[in-house]
């Protein structure tokens, strides 16, 4: 594996300006590096290398154009890409029409000089927390794959966990870039809902789970995330949930002058001893450097899980398979089936929908009274274990830990993930930070600080 594949994007881009590496050099490396890992773990779909080279060689030949000039990245197989199919890993889009156009933020990332090198896996029409479908089949976790990296952007996390690609773009509707990221031991950011333009998303935002998701970047490093951040938001003039609120700088945040909670147990599903005791391990550092920590949490938590289930499936599910009927998705992965199955309980009238509506709202309420009592961020697991095994996540046991990052998608709260530890058997582990709405300098400046305290993404073994 060539060094340079394992620098960070911000690193990769400053080689670039000071021409101690070409473009075409660092995506040459990063071709090679995807066809020596992927056949092992099969997260890039489809790679771009003859429009990747001939990019980089037109970056080689001109004046650097924006803070990401000649880097690769990646993209979920669910953001258009012109040229590409955006197949949402479901088989009613094998065939479809290539993308005139790119996404709003695939577009932003180019006009900043970023090069697109693969479209990344993920499940059927993005549900699951792993990575699999009929069309692609599974993405293995590069620490293990006999593990899965997780979902929906599974296959993102393991080509940037395995230097594949040093930055990429996610969607995250319950957990789906931070999860992926913890299991991979990457770092990612689902912002705050209504921060960046969904634009050029499949499926496209709309209806009433519309504020629970957003499309977040993912790279190993928490300093990529800050670079990119201020590339990625600001209205489109097409989507018109994106609010034009100033994106401050985490690096103007002092960690040492903030209220930090933290807990371990939600109320719902209490993380092992293993994850615990990282979240306890960040926690105690925090502390060492000035921060005031308390072990507390909003007492609405154990909520959170059954309020995300009943916005999706208020209809059982049918507006799911409606959708995957008029793709032409005839067949769909048993991981989808799960899903489907499991919003069934929570199918209900208009008036049921109504008093669902009512505890959104009352929880996002008391979420926001929490805050008030000083808090600055809230220092949680990411999920309950490392990396499940393969096929799993669907498992009642298991899934209900997703409820950990399920929070934070229903109080349209920014969050960060990034590696702070690892198990005995040298799985990553990370730590969630939530922030206030608005607040992503806050989560970005404490995933920074731990992730300078403790590491942050470390090569798996080969």
């Amino acid at each position: 594996m060539s060094e340079l594949t394992t620098y960070s994007a911000t690193q990769q881009a400053r080689l670039i300006r000071e021409r101690r590496v070409s473009s075409r050099e660092l995506v040459t490396a990063h071709l090679e590096r995807i066809a020596q890992i992927n056949p092992k773990i099969n997260a890039a779909v489809e790679v771009l290398a003859e429009s990747a080279l001939a990019a980089a060689a037109a970056a080689d030949s001109s004046e650097p154009r924006g803070p990401l000039h000649g880097v690769p990245f990646s993209i979920k197989d669910s953001l258009e890409l012109a040229g590409a199919v955006a197949t949402a890993g479901t088989l009613g889009r094998k065939n479809a029409a290539a993308s005139t156009e790119d996404a709003t933020l695939v577009g932003r990332l180019r006009r900043a000089g970023a090069i697109p090198i693969a479209k990344t896996n993920l499940p059927d029409l993005l549900f699951a927390f792993e990575s699999d479908n009929l069309i692609f089949g599974a993405t293995r976790n590069p620490y293990d794959t006999s593990r899965t990296p997780g979902g929906s952007s599974g296959g993102e996390a393991a080509l940037l966990a395995a230097c594949g690609s040093p930055l990429g773009l996610g969607s995250d509707c319950a957990g789906s870039v931070r999860l992926p990221a913890a299991f991979c031991g990457c770092a990612a950011i689902k912002p705050t809902s209504g921060r960046l333009p969904r634009t050029g998303h499949v499926p496209p935002a709309g209806g009433w789970i519309e504020a629970l998701w957003q499309i977040g970047p993912m790279a190993r490093r928490v300093e990529d995330l800050i670079t990119v951040m201020p590339l990625l938001v600001g209205p489109d003039e097409r989507d018109h949930t994106v609010v034009d609120m100033p994106l401050a700088n985490p690096r103007s945040v002092r960690v040492r002058d903030l209220r930090v909670a933290f807990y371990t147990d939600n109320g719902l599903a209490a993380a092992d001893e293993e994850v615990a005791g990282v979240v306890r391990a960040a926690a105690a550092a925090l502390a060492v450097e000035g921060a005031r920590v308390e072990q507390t949490r909003p007492v609405c938590l154990d909520s959170a899980y059954e309020i995300e289930m009943k916005l999706i499936g208020p209809d059982g599910g049918d507006g799911l398979r409606g959708y995957l009927r008029d793709i032409g998705s005839t067949s769909v992965h048993p991981l989808l089936t799960g899903w489907l199955d499991k919003l069934e309980q929570y199918r209900t009238g208009i008036d049921g929908f109504t008093h669902y509506w009512g505890e959104w709202f009352r929880y996002r309420a008391e979420m926001a009274a929490f805050l008030a009592c000083g808090y600055d961020a809230i220092l949680c697991p990411a999920y309950i274990h490392p990396a499940l095994p393969l096929g799993t996540s669907i498992l009642d046991e298991n899934f209900i830990g997703f409820s950990h990052t399920m929070a934070y998608n229903v109080a349209g709260w920014p969050a960060v993930v990034v590696r702070c530890g690892e198990s005995n058997t040298g799985l990553p582990i990370a730590v969630q930070i939530a922030a206030a709405p608005w607040r992503e300098d806050v989560a970005l400046a404490v995933a920074l600080w731990l992730e300078q305290a403790f590491g942050g993404w470390k090569p798996a073994a080969e």
